[in-house]
């Protein structure tokens, strides 16, 4: 782990990929009980705003231990990543107890190995605070979202009040090794990647997290 990138950058802290993969092994048997609950909220709402037909292709961008395959209709194909393998493992065998239906890969957010256009939604629920690369993430995301689809981000981004934006800051070197970055700037980050958000929406309690959505 690397930290303090120059000011303007995304977040002052930078991880690799390595260290994230330990992290999320580490955390792996507990994550539903220390993040299931208290977001459940906001993963509630992004499906409500998802709002998947029959058919629809969604790919979930860090799918974890699946706490979202349950709710999706399913009359949707949805294909879910992840690129810690014991997360995946806890997701496929919530797959087998649920009867679910789910194509689940390891695999790389930053670099999905699916075609141009092949989903209709691509939805990253609590991912783009934990990535290394969330800029090449988020070009990658709408990579692969089909034109007329949409891209679905659930995350906590930095403050836009200067004190709380400050303690945000400092504090992302200590969040990064429970696995997240609590200062990444959501307006940089759209703006690095040349997407453009068409609503934002803050969610959970407290409100600390938005729900982005773009219109490819």
């Amino acid at each position: 782990m690397r930290l303090m990138k120059p000011p303007g950058e995304v977040s002052v802290a930078v991880v690799e990929n390595e260290f994230v993969e330990r992290v999320y092994d580490k955390i792996s048997s507990v994550y539903d009980l220390a993040f299931g609950p208290i977001l459940q909220r906001g993963r509630l709402r992004a499906m409500a705003v998802m709002a998947p037909g029959p058919g629809t292709r969604v790919l979930e961008v860090g799918v974890g231990t699946g706490l979202n395959l349950s709710l999706y209709p399913k009359t949707c194909q949805v294909t879910g990543i992840d690129f810690s393998q014991p997360m995946l493992d806890r997701a496929e065998e919530r797959v087998a107890r649920e009867g679910l239906d789910a194509r689940l890969f390891q695999m790389d957010a930053a670099d999905l190995r699916f075609p141009d256009n092949s989903f209709d939604v691509v939805y990253a629920p609590y991912v783009i605070s934990v990535v290394p690369d969330p800029v090449t993430v988020l070009k990658e995301m709408h990579r692969v979202c089909a034109l007329g689809g949409r891209l679905i981000i659930l995350n906590h981004f930095r403050s836009q009040g200067p004190v709380l934006s400050r303690v945000e800051r400092w504090l992302s070197p200590l969040t990064v090794h429970v696995g997240f970055k609590s200062d990444v700037d959501r307006d940089a980050l759209f703006e690095e990647a040349a997407v453009t958000p068409h609503s934002v929406e803050l969610v959970n309690r407290p409100r600390m997290w938005s729900l982005v959505t773009v219109h490819k």
